[in-house]
């Protein structure tokens, strides 16, 4: 580590300055100053400029001497800053030759690649006085929160239910909360979430971005950058979602409201988004890395053109060796200073990518982070495809670390469900965990869904046979045409009994297998009481009550969120349920650990189309330390018509009781009731149910 002088060797107006430290990259606050560090390639010289807050013209810029360089690293500790009052940024200059991918220009303010904290943008949905010349400012950032002894929970993964939600629309219409939309909000939710069950939240992007970009106005209602899919910056949270961001504390709300989830038992895990910027293709906008070395940070073509595998304009050369470590010192920041239990990777097909868009077989990103020290204990979850079209769901290079979303389970559960017959054998495979996939992995390889951001609500699946998104402005051609939805027989809108008690029903069947399926579950935020989006599958740019979660719905579908919530603590109560194995052979109960059975128990030709089955967990109490052995039975007819079930024979002494039937007008999920006929259950049209021996 280089050292600094004891004493700063320069002065301009009321600072000093001298030769600063290479590492840490950013903007540090240390030894009675700010030591500045910044990496460019290519740049022949560097500038620091300071601004007032929110003042257009800098009061003072400080150029980087030959001496404050190290190889390619611009480094310099300044003196005198007013840390709560000061933004700053970089000039950078140099040869400009777009052909060849090179565009610096000393004209432009460039936002720090490591800027902890972005200013400009503290208030949701509010413009600056200088809007149209815009510009992405650092601001510095004091680590001195007090975590009172918190870390990173290190749930077992098996363990975990995933709840995905948007900070802003989680909160946004809630009458219980009064920061709404805010991280605050998030931590004013925690009693619901407990009584849920879930015990892991994913939010969706909170890296900085600016909810302006390619902002529109269509049919008198403005439409933004709501999901935040753009980054601006890596290592800052997105500022207007704290309430306390106008007062400079964005970070210190964000942290305050990861160390309520865990002090509650809920790990927070990030949607992280590393393919790509917010810079945009060649006519977007130079923010940050384009204008500080274009050629190191993006895959270009030979022509100088920007690789677009992300379908957002540019692609980050994530495997170059600079970008690789911009990547980790950004995933050992958010572990480290904000103590988040993991990372969710969007389009992670694109980390795999060489420098010319080739897939690699060992891409050194991915073993990188699948290896990394500080990152060791941190669950890394990819989406393992991107919008070039390499898809890599059981493939994806997981180094023994990586989770997936599994694309497979979503897509054969819903088309089995409406009535896909043909679906039913690869449908055994999903439920043990999709072993077919992940056999020299463990089933917490699969994280198991129904539903995310990205698509119909769950409430929206069972309504809308196609989708209805000409809010956007697009004319209905954005978002999959591909969803594997029924309506029911009605499209949207309803109040026909018979179709909402269908769409119920085939709502608490999906949840029905996705919580006694081997894997991880991850729930949309709203399914569990039927929130919907109209049909609206691309609400990415909608800030309002189509993404809104609309709790008003709580109260109207208490029965279907008593079913879910009572559920959830079923699977928790239930190890057999949540074990990360493939080994379903005969354990000490006398039974395999999981069976699959037809409307005769032990009768199903796996191989066979078929719209009813049913599978059986023996519980070992042994190996999995309960009081005793116990037996799950989960019965499904996704026919229309009705069928009788007839029951495995249970070891003397048990007998068979139902816990929940999605069919039945039970008030009482999960609580334990007799059968008619203790050998056999009648499944009605379209249903299924759990049922318990021990």
């Amino acid at each position: 580590m280089r050292q600094i002088d004891t004493f700063p060797t320069n002065r301009i107006g009321n600072l000093e300055y001298c030769a600063g430290r290479v590492f840490p990259f950013g903007a540090t606050i240390t030894d009675g100053g700010v030591n500045f560090s910044v990496f460019s390639r290519e740049a022949t010289g560097c500038t620091l400029v300071l601004y007032h807050h929110g003042q257009d013209k800098p009061f003072v810029e400080i150029p980087f001497q030959e001496t404050f360089r190290i190889g390619n690293v611009y480094s310099m500790m300044v003196f005198g800053i007013p840390i709560e009052t000061t933004e700053y940024g970089y000039r950078f200059d140099g040869p400009y030759d777009p052909q060849k991918g090179l565009l610096f220009d000393k004209r432009q303010v460039l936002l720090d690649p490591y800027a902890k904290s972005v200013s400009g943008r503290t208030v949701w949905g509010k413009k600056t006085g200088r809007q149209k010349q815009f510009l992405h400012r650092g601001q510095f950032i004091r680590e001195d929160y007090d975590w009172e002894g918190d870390k990173p929970l290190e749930i077992s993964p098996g363990e975990l239910v995933i709840y995905e939600l948007h900070v802003r629309s989680f909160t946004k219409m809630a009458d219980d909360v009064r920061f709404k939309g805010t991280y605050t909000g998030i931590a004013e939710k925690i009693p619901y979430l407990k009584k849920l069950g879930v015990n892991c939240v994913e939010l969706m992007p909170i890296f900085a971005f600016d909810e302006f970009e390619n902002a529109r106005e269509v049919d008198g209602r403005q439409l933004l950058n709501y999901w935040g899919y753009s980054t601006v910056d890596f290592f800052a949270p997105k500022a207007g979602y704290a309430a306390a961001a106008p007062f400079g504390m964005e970070a210190d709300e964000l942290k305050h409201m990861i160390r309520k989830l865990h002090q509650n038992g809920i790990e927070v895990i990030l949607d992280v988004v590393f393919n790509h910027t917010a810079e945009g293709n060649e006519n977007g906008p130079a923010i940050s890395y384009r204008g500080i070395d274009n050629r190191t940070y993006y895959l270009l073509t030979p022509e100088g053109y920007y690789y677009n595998f992300s379908g957002c304009g540019n692609t980050m050369n994530c495997n170059h060796p600079v970008v690789r470590n911009v990547v980790l010192d950004c995933l050992r920041y958010w572990v480290s200073a904000y103590h988040v239990d993991g990372f969710r990777f969007d389009l992670a097909s694109i980390l795999s990518r060489d420098e010319d868009g080739t897939p690699m077989i060992n891409p050194p990103l991915l073993d990188s982070i699948a290896h990394d020290a500080v990152l060791g204990k941190s669950l890394l979850i990819a989406e393992a495809w991107d919008a070039a079209g390499l898809y890599q769901v059981g493939s994806f290079p997981a180094f023994g670390r990586w989770s997936e979303w599994n694309g497979k389970y979503r897509d054969c559960l819903r088309r089995f469900i409406k009535g896909g017959a043909e679906c039913a054998p690869e449908l055994y495979h999903r439920i043990r965990g999709s072993n077919d996939l992940y056999d020299c992995r463990k089933s917490t390889a699969s994280v198991n869904f129904v539903t995310c951001h990205d698509g119909f609500t769950l409430c929206d699946l069972v309504s809308y046979n196609d989708k209805h998104n000409e809010a956007n402005g697009e004319d209905n051609r954005d978002g999959s045409n591909d969803n594997c939805s029924w309506n029911c027989g009605i499209e949207g809108e309803t109040d026909n009994p018979e179709i909402l008690a269908l769409r119920f029903r085939q709502m608490k069947n999906l949840f029905t297998i996705l919580l006694t399926s081997r894997g991880i579950p991850m729930l949309l935020s709203g399914d569990e009481f039927a929130n919907t989006q109209w049909g609206n599958n691309n609400a990415y740019c909608q800030d309002n009550e189509i993404s809104w979660l609309d709790w008003s719905l709580l109260d109207r579908n208490r029965a279907l969120f008593d079913y879910v919530s009572r559920l959830i603590a079923f699977r928790k109560v239930h190890p057999v349920l949540t074990a990360d194995s493939y080994d379903f052979g005969y354990n000490r109960t006398g039974y395999p650990e999981l069976s699959f059975h037809g409307t005769t128990a032990w009768d199903l030709d796996e191989s066979a189309p078929g719209l009813c089955f049913a599978y059986m967990f023996a519980e070992d109490h042994v190996k999995y330390g309960t009081k005793k052995d116990c037996f799950l039975y989960i019965a499904v007819n996704a026919h229309w018509e009705e069928h009788r079930f007839s029951l495995p024979v249970v070891p003397k002494g048990l007998q068979w009781k139902l816990a929940f039937e999605s069919g039945g007008l039970s008030a009482d999920p999960g609580r334990e009731k007799k059968l008619p006929d203790p050998s056999a259950v009648l499944l009605a049209p379209r249903s299924t149910a759990v049922l318990v021996a021990g």
